[in-house]
């Protein structure tokens, strides 16, 4: 599985505000830009084929957060990647550039994406984190998710050593 990269020392940007980020869904156009994201965020970053097999299937969702620029263009800020089926939500990837961590993104994303969930009626959400990402951690438990299981060896790194994941689990 993947590893998120480090974030630079030293670079807060100027942070937007929530109200001033734009959610959507992904589109084929939007492509170079995810998987530039997905390099920058992680040591084993999705393929571009997993990304295009997302988009065509009825139970994936893509959400992109982004906010707009002072040229009047949109810069990509991150994703959330999901499944929706029956009744569950199962959260595979969030993602937030390194740059723009701990401006409200994941929390943002995250939120859309247990509404997303509410709206098409599920009652549960799921997702597995690496077990040494508190700031993940803490996140997901701030929505409610608690802590169900561990996947023992689940993220397996080229050259390091595997980590386990926790399941954490939220009821609607």
């Amino acid at each position: 599985m993947r590893r998120m990269r480090e974030e630079p020392r030293g670079s807060k940007p100027p942070g937007a505000r929530p109200s001033d980020f734009l959610l959507r869904r992904m589109t084929h156009d939007d492509l170079p830009a995810v998987m530039e994201l997905e390099k920058a965020s992680f040591t084993n970053p999705w393929s571009l084929e997993l990304l295009r097999r997302e988009l065509g299937h009825d139970w994936s969702v893509i959400f992109l957060l982004e906010e707009p620029t002072e040229e009047g263009g949109r810069r990509l800020l991150g994703i959330s990647i999901f499944w929706i089926v029956h009744d569950e939500v199962h959260v595979l990837n969030v993602a937030t550039t390194p740059e723009h961590r701990r401006r409200g993104v994941g929390r943002a994303l995250m939120e859309a994406t247990l509404a997303e969930g509410r709206a098409r009626k599920c009652s549960l959400a799921t997702l597995e984190v690496r077990k040494s990402n508190e700031a993940a951690i803490n996140l997901y438990k701030s929505f409610g998710f608690r802590p169900v299981g561990v996947r023992p060896n689940y993220y397996v790194d080229e050259g390091q050593a595997a980590e386990d994941a926790i399941v954490m689990v939220l009821d609607f």
